[in-house]
């Protein structure tokens, strides 16, 4: 079964990506991704404040006298927090590349405008084959507005884009007020493709203790809805390449991704989970499934559970809403 497809403007041979995350750190787990059939690898995310607290502290080693400096790095995480530092990082997307023949992608993540979005330029120097731009904010200041956030955003990936001559990739967040506008505002701005979407911190509370307590549970396949949703809705309305992260831990969630509109899947639970074989084994049970209900490609199922395209599109609007609240029995 042909399950090819096309993503950032890389010919791959399915849909399966490995994710995000500690996985690529070690070059033997990187060989064992491509062995076990991942289309391409994307790094974990070089974060804001890393390039800022390296500037900060290379400031302050040639200006004893500029005591804010060593105020200010004392908001940033500590070095020893980050598994790669940003030289190290560049070092890695070398090896990676040394190590494997699929498309690697490096990671930025961050939240303001600033210098450190030029370190994209030394990314794609190091060899990175194309760039997701991370996009996590969390708007705490009452007087922050939505179009103050949305304007930032757009900023940073024109600031990137003008940056690097490589394909760019925004990981959403799933909360902006007009998700549709803001993604076709992201497209305008230069973006190549929407990741949907970034998985957000949700801190708990210790009772006992009087502490929030920190931790990211891996996800599961009620985490795929929402990206189905939105998939399907941006699908064939915003020029982009898409890709879905979060859910995907089946053949079928794959298969429904791609109907929705995802060019790419990305997986990173799952494997975590799983190990990299899951990853012929979602291949496997996706060009089954496709056989078994008679199409000849993944291409002719591709976008065709998208808004534009669906049997009855009022299904991703508020009509379903209505009738699911009106209907619903115990």
């Amino acid at each position: 079964m042909d399950l090819s497809t096309e993503y950032l403007g890389f010919q791959l041979p399915h849909p399966l990506v490995a994710g995000a995350s500690p996985l690529a750190d070690d070059l033997g787990m990187v060989r064992r991704l491509e062995d076990a059939g991942a289309a391409a690898i994307v790094m974990r995310s070089l974060f804001e404040e890393q390039l800022r607290a390296e500037s900060l502290a290379t400031t302050a080693s040639t200006d004893a006298h500029a005591e804010s400096f060593g105020e200010a790095l004392s908001y940033f995480p500590s070095p020893d927090k980050f598994e790669l530092g940003p030289d190290e990082y560049l070092d890695q997307i070398g090896k990676i590349k040394e190590a494997v023949g699929v498309p690697v992608f490096a990671s930025l993540n961050g939240a303001t405008q600033g210098g450190w979005l030029n370190y994209a330029q030394k990314l794609a120097q190091a060899g990175a084959d194309a760039l997701e731009l991370n996009l996590y904010y969390v708007a705490t200041d009452p007087g922050e507005t939505g179009c103050s956030l949305e304007k930032r955003a757009i900023e940073m990936i024109g600031a990137v884009k003008q940056a690097v001559q490589i394909p760019v990739a925004v990981k959403m967040s799933p909360f902006y007020t007009s998700l549709a506008n803001v993604a076709s505002s992201f497209a305008e701005a230069g973006a190549d493709g929407l990741v949907m979407f970034n998985r957000f911190f949700e801190p708990d509370v210790d009772t006992e203790e009087l502490e929030v307590v920190s931790h990211l549970p891996v996800s599961d396949s009620s985490k795929l809805p929402l990206r189905l949703r939105w998939l399907a809705i941006t699908a064939g309305r915003v020029n982009v390449s898409l890709a879905a992260s979060g859910g995907v831990h089946t053949p079928l969630d794959a298969i429904k991704a791609v109907m929705c509109g995802a060019n790419a899947v990305q997986m990173v639970s799952a494997i975590l989970e799983n190990g990299p074989p899951h990853f012929e084994t979602i291949r496997k049970g996706m060009g089954e499934w496709l056989e078994e209900h008679e199409y000849d490609s993944l291409s002719q199922a591709h976008g065709s559970m998208s808004y534009t395209k669906c049997p009855d599109p009022s299904a991703f609007q508020r009509a379903n809403y209505m009738h699911m609240l009106q209907t619903w029995e115990a």
